[in-house]
């Protein structure tokens, strides 16, 4: 049954029986250091009955989220390092992210900023912490793009939206903005006529990156609400996170990514699970996500094909880590194909 609410309490996950009532006091502990939300849109797709269901895995709390390993930090990808101001990361030279909020509409249990977002984390940007981050973007030219984040930038209202999206227009540089989001997919009726059109800007390019991280998630209305904004000239990107026991197997990430394509989401990113806290049971190694990209390449079209990265631990940037198809030969180049064929190249 769909909830009529978004479920914030593992008293509430009880009640929409999510989670069974005896668990409620010690996934209480879990709840009480890291933000819950799940969408009555997220809550109808669980089915209880399955253990190791996607969606819940991905919004439910789990214990397990308690045991943190000596690898996993709270920054684990070095935000702070590289910022300025309050609400900019400036790690790249012609990019930054804008976190203009740290509330969410719902929130993943492999959060790689869990520490900072929630009703008890970092908030959302106070005038005047906005006004030094546009101003630190106006006073930088080499900044041509800003991705907006956070957080999820599109739990704000069509208004906040339209007044960021202009205050970006005058700001000649800047000449692309991208959103990232959950929020077509998890709130798609949220995705109205008047928020598609605040996020339009009259002088720059702006995409929509949303995040999915399992087919069922694009559901009708999830689709309906990605076909408003790319109906509106918004194109729009995927963003996936490899997590074990939701998405790791060909055949799983397969039907994702064709589900994007299908919905003309181009898949972009496939993240490498970051060092979170508490994450460690969500997380696959390099080699495992190496062999999936390997089993994907030939077998699924290309449109199908993101980009397997890693963001660097300590602020270091983002790294393509996919599998390698060149080797060296003597003095010759060897190319294996997808079908693990190996050849030389140029042939004799």
């Amino acid at each position: 049954m769909r909830p009529s609410r978004t479920l914030r309490t593992t008293e509430g996950l009880a009640e929409a029986g999510l989670i069974a009532p005896e668990r409620v006091a010690a996934l209480s502990a879990v709840a009480a250091q890291y933000a819950v939300a799940i969408t009555p849109a997220m809550a109808e797709l669980v089915d209880p009955s399955d253990p190791a269901d996607p969606i819940a895995a991905q919004f439910v709390p789990d214990l397990r989220e308690l045991e943190t390993q000596p690898v996993e930090r709270a920054d684990p990808i070095g935000d702070d390092v590289h910022s300025p101001v309050a609400g900019v990361v400036h790690r790249y030279p012609d990019r930054l992210l804008l976190k203009v909020t740290h509330t969410c509409a719902v929130y993943c249990r492999f959060c790689f900023r869990r520490e900072m977002v929630g009703p008890d984390g970092e908030g959302t940007l106070s005038p005047a912490e906005l006004e030094a981050a546009l101003a630190y973007i106006a006073g930088r030219p080499e900044v041509w793009e800003v991705i907006l984040t956070g957080g999820d930038p599109l739990v704000l209202s069509p208004r906040r939206l339209r007044e960021l999206i202009d205050r970006l227009t005058a700001i000649a540089h800047v000449k692309v903005v991208r959103f990232h989001t959950r929020v077509p997919a998890v709130e798609p009726e949220a995705v109205t006529p008047e928020l598609v059109a605040a996020l339009k800007s009259p002088t720059q390019a702006v995409y929509v990156a949303l995040h999915a991280d399992h087919a069922r998630e694009l559901t009708p209305a999830a689709r309906a609400a990605c076909a408003r904004l790319v109906d509106a000239g918004i194109p729009l990107l995927g963003q996936t996170v490899l997590l074990k026991g939701i998405n790791d197997d060909p055949a799983t990430l397969t039907a994702l990514f064709r589900a994007m394509v299908e919905t003309r989401i181009k898949p972009y990113y496939l993240h490498h699970a970051d060092l979170a806290p508490g994450t460690g049971h969500l997380r696959t190694s390099l080699e495992d996500g190496q062999a999936l990209m390997r089993a994907l390449r030939g077998a699924v079209s290309g449109l199908c094909q993101p980009t397997y990265v890693l963001d660097v631990p300590g602020g270091y940037g983002k790294v393509p880590v996919g599998p390698a198809y060149l080797s060296a030969a003597g003095e010759a180049t060897c190319v294996e194909d997808p079908n693990g064929g190996r050849h030389a190249y140029p042939p004799t």
